[in-house]
């Protein structure tokens, strides 16, 4: 999304991400278009628009004003989201020792946040606000998901849930302006590295998520983004972003977590 964003605006770098993950599924989403039934329609739109759409404009959004580092550490709420979301909306059974680990792996992401309080209060970065959102989001959809489409595959709510979004991203980019773009001496590049988030950070990673969520409860599923923040200071690092050293100190607080979910998820397995 930073590279992204270096030539492109915010709308057009969400809508080329939708746009080109729409694309990449397209053999598979015509496929599986059969699938679609008045049973799931409304839950393959939420998947697409509230799953996918609304996220990538939010975080495209942020970005555009915070770092990549925070912006994976803020998207760590996905799991205290989905944990609130099912028990108050879907009526999910939560067990206790997964209450504990997306605790214990919230703290370990707040102590990344706060590890650089003083950048996160200033003006500019309340765009983080826009992340949390996201994160609302993404527990809305892990829920919807798990509870009503249980029917598909994660490769077919993938693609079919980019059928309702894509052509609409694709309409956007058809009307958009694109003059400032044109006389970007980075347009190319940024637009690659569009492609890349679109095909690594969107098709590939929403098929593997969105599996994980059918073989696993909604919690674990979703617990994995703890490990987000780990690979976000690592990338920032590398990228040139101020990282604290202390920001470190919390991720054996987040593994733990996740390991905590897992492990009830484990045990439960065994005792059937």
């Amino acid at each position: 999304m930073k590279k992204g964003l270096v030539a492109y605006n915010n709308y057009q770098v969400a809508a080329f991400r939708v746009f080109f993950s729409f694309v990449l599924l397209l053999p598979v989403t015509l496929k599986n278009i059969r699938k679609i039934s008045k049973y799931n329609l409304k839950s393959l739109l939420i998947a697409g628009y509230v799953g996918i759409a609304i996220p990538a404009l939010l975080f495209t959004t942020a970005q555009s004003k915070i770092d990549s580092s925070l912006a994976g550490i803020l998207n760590s709420m996905t799991p205290f989201f989905t944990l609130v979301v099912g028990m108050i909306l879907y009526n999910s059974e939560v067990k206790f020792q997964s209450v504990v680990g997306i605790v214990l792996g919230f703290i370990g992401a707040s102590g990344l946040i706060i590890s650089d309080i003083h950048n996160i209060f200033s003006g500019v970065n309340w765009f983080a606000t826009l992340v949390i959102i996201a994160t609302l989001c993404y527990g809305i959809n892990v829920n919807e998901i798990k509870v009503n489409l249980k029917g598909l595959t994660g490769v077919e709510i993938t693609s079919l849930s980019m059928l309702f979004i894509g052509p609409v991203a694709g309409l956007y980019l058809l009307f958009s302006d694109f003059s400032a773009v044109a006389v970007n001496d980075n347009r190319w590049m940024s637009l690659f590295h569009i492609f890349l988030l679109a095909a690594f950070g969107s098709v590939l990673a929403l098929i593997i998520f969105n599996t994980l969520i059918k073989y696993t409860t909604a919690i674990f599923a979703a617990s994995v983004t703890y490990i987000i923040p780990v690979f976000a200071i690592v990338w920032g690092e590398f990228d040139g972003e101020k990282i604290s050293a202390v920001q470190f100190l919390w991720t054996l607080l987040i593994i733990l977590g996740v390991y905590l979910v897992n492990t009830k998820k484990a045990d439960t397995k065994s005792k059937g």
